[in-house]
């Protein structure tokens, strides 16, 4: 999912003391009032914005490993119910600790090694993204290259049109230069292609399975093989769904600050989202059936005009995303840098240039290599999926549970016990949906 305003970190020297002091006493009003700031519509189209992305394409084969419709929405829907609290309580801890992005709450809230675990996670999770936006282009420019030149069908394909020629082409023309600015002003236009191009995909999908069609989609089974069969979906859910590293500066950024009406703006965006992921995952799961690819616009005919087009989309979404994805991991591992090297962040220019093309170039090379050896997007998701759960569910329980026990409280209230045991709760879901996920995608890898 889309990962923005992720700043370099400033280096905190707070005691223990000092923190407890900050959390137990935080000096915010019950609402604050920010001249200029992001509206209330404008938060919820920028949060649906964060959370809509490549994840979308994967919804339908989610459907089908879940075991069916039912299991897929049903299991969606549980999972709502902790990414929408996990909204609401980062937005509580930033309030507490007066920070404006995921990884300095993480850290205001649970200490420094908390918060550099954070962010390594960030800048792998960034990562991961990359490449399976690699992929990505790759799956979309086969179709599209053999919608335009049908003589590409054939066994023997030219050196122009093979996958790692063409992934390699695109991604230096287009993305590495637009990933080695220090500043990536393209984000505005980004955001709303990026939208426009999921609402098109899905809308097409849609369209294709009301129509009347000869195919025969594969087996479709009516309930889940086993309970435990329902948890393949999970990581693709995780993936699509994870905007929480995005929400913290959204927050900060509105015009009116209040928890209650960010609890709205947040319920209002995931549902948009659920009614686009559901849409685009029902019908592609009842269109293709079992046989559906991980990546639904596959399973479509490349002489399909209007989902070629399509595909157009995704791929300028992710040529644009890329550089976004980038910009914020490189600035997450640009302040550990500065951090454990004691620099100050205002070094010398041409310094600060050498080293940023270096990461730019390193970062790409390695995204690109493993894009050109790792085909199936869903192993990709499979693991990075695991990540997303600990932003949406690990972090935020431990920043609820340190955000209580810092409370001062002769006597202990129901309520306080209540938050105490949803933030354990939070963080077991999300340590046991990180292991389960990423212990069989690293079996699946390594038996194929």
């Amino acid at each position: 999912m889309s990962l923005r305003n992720v700043a370099i970190n400033d280096d905190y020297s707070w005691d223990a003391g000092e923190r407890a002091r900050l959390l137990q006493s935080p000096i915010v009003p019950e609402t604050r009032r920010l001249p200029g700031g992001t509206s209330a519509i404008g938060a919820v189209f920028i949060v649906v914005n964060a959370a809509l992305g490549a994840g979308l394409l994967n919804f339908p084969a989610a459907f089908s490993a879940a075991g069916g419709v039912t299991a897929g929405i049903v299991l969606q829907l549980v999972l709502l119910l902790f990414i929408i609290s996990g909204l609401v309580i980062l937005a509580h801890c930033a309030d507490a600790c007066s920070e404006r992005t995921y990884q300095e709450v993480v850290r205001g809230i649970c200490g420094r090694l908390t918060g550099v675990l954070c962010e390594i996670l960030i800048a792998v999770y960034t990562f991961g993204t990359c490449i399976a936006f690699f992929i990505i282009i790759g799956d979309q420019l086969d179709k599209l290259l053999g919608a335009m030149m049908p003589s590409l069908a054939g066994s023997s394909v030219p050196w122009y049109a093979d996958r790692k020629f063409t992934i390699t082409i695109t991604g230096i023309l287009f993305i590495l230069p637009l990933s080695l600015p220090r500043e990536i002003s393209v984000q505005k236009y980004a955001s709303s292609l990026s939208v426009l191009g999921t609402c098109y995909v899905t809308f097409i999908v849609i369209f294709r399975c009301a129509q009347p069609h000869e195919q025969i989609p594969a087996y479709i089974p009516s309930r889940a093989s086993s309970w435990i069969a329902v948890f393949n979906a999970v990581p693709t859910i995780c993936f699509g769904y994870q905007c929480h590293v995005s929400s913290v500066p959204v927050y900060g950024s509105m015009q009116q600050q209040d928890i209650r009406r960010w609890a709205i703006i947040v319920t209002a965006a995931m549902f948009i989202a659920l009614c686009v992921y559901t849409g685009t995952g029902v019908c592609g799961y009842l269109l293709f059936g079992s046989g559906v690819d991980q990546d639904v616009l596959l399973s479509f005919p490349s002489n399909d005009v209007p989902v070629a087009v399509a595909r157009a989309f995704i791929i300028v979404c992710v040529l644009t995303s890329y550089p976004i994805l980038h910009y914020c991991g490189r600035a997450v591992l640009e302040g550990l840098w500065l951090r454990f090297t004691a620099q100050e962040a205002g070094e010398e220019p041409r310094r600060e240039r050498r080293r940023r093309i270096l990461q730019t170039l390193i970062w790409f090379m390695l995204t690109l290599l493993l894009a050109l050896f790792i085909p199936d997007i869903g192993r990709v998701i499979s693991l990075v999926g695991g990540l997303a759960a600990c932003f949406i569910f690990i972090f935020p329980g431990l920043c609820l549970i340190n955000l209580k026990l810092s409370e001062i409280q002769e006597q202990k209230s129901k309520s306080w016990w209540a938050m105490i045991s949803y933030g354990v709760a939070m963080v077991t879901l999300g340590a046991f949906i990180f292991g389960q996920t990423t212990t069989k995608a690293i079996f699946v890898d390594l038996t194929s």
